[in-house]
């Protein structure tokens, strides 16, 4: 890299690499809901002057609404996760345009509908919890959570509150493992692999994986 940063949209969106990207919106009134939407198309100023890319919230495009003040709850956090990892990549930071519709790259847009996921249903009072054990994951883990939950329950109301929605609410706000835990998170993906489905039979509770919990509740 020679040092300049590389021109993308909002965090990390790169239309050239790829149109496959997630957008955040931002209503002018704080009384309205935080959307976010997967995309499979884009064209250079389709979504200038507006702040909604959903018409309805049946939309089959739409992942999650979220309260405003549970999206101010893990703005800051997950500016700073995805800002630092595209410094990283010397990519320009991007920051949420309010109001308005800030497009994310797509494994970032996963990773920030796992973490959306997980507080749409929770107690306020626990999303730092949330947070901590997002932050605690690798982007790869977030990223087979997302496609595992995503294929199951991925519409924003059909799959509110059901099966690995569900499960995703215990295991980042209420899991049982805490934050000097995630080293022993060894095989997280693998979790649900032949090998791992034979252990599973003799593991001791307290060496539960997050994925075990999660299937549990699921």
């Amino acid at each position: 890299m020679n040092g300049t940063s590389l021109k993308t949209e909002g965090f990390g969106f790169d239309p050239t690499e790829s149109q496959h990207y997630f957008l955040v919106s931002l209503s002018s009134s704080r009384e309205s809901d935080v959307q976010i939407s997967e995309h499979m198309s884009w064209e250079k100023g389709m979504w200038e002057k507006k702040v909604r890319a959903v018409a309805k919230e049946t939309d089959e495009r739409l992942r999650v609404s979220l309260v405003r003040s549970k999206w101010d709850a893990i703005a800051d956090a997950v500016s700073a996760e995805f800002n630092q990892r595209l410094k990283d990549r010397n990519q320009r930071k991007g920051k949420w345009k309010d109001p308005g519709l800030t497009p994310i790259s797509r494994l970032l847009g996963k990773e920030l509908i796992l973490l959306a996921w997980a507080i749409e249903d929770a107690d306020p009072g626990r999303i730092p919890a949330a947070i901590t054990n997002w932050l605690g994951l690798t982007p790869e883990e977030r990223w087979w959570l997302f496609t595992m939950t995503n294929a199951a329950t991925g519409q924003a109301l059909r799959g509110r509150g059901v099966g690995w929605r569900k499960a995703l609410r215990f295991a980042l706000t209420e899991n049982p493992l805490s934050a000097g835990h995630y080293e022993q998170r060894v095989g997280l993906i693998a979790g649900l692999d032949s090998e791992a489905r034979e252990k599973k039979s003799v593991r001791k509770p307290k060496q539960e994986t997050l994925i075990e919990f999660m299937e549990t509740r699921a």
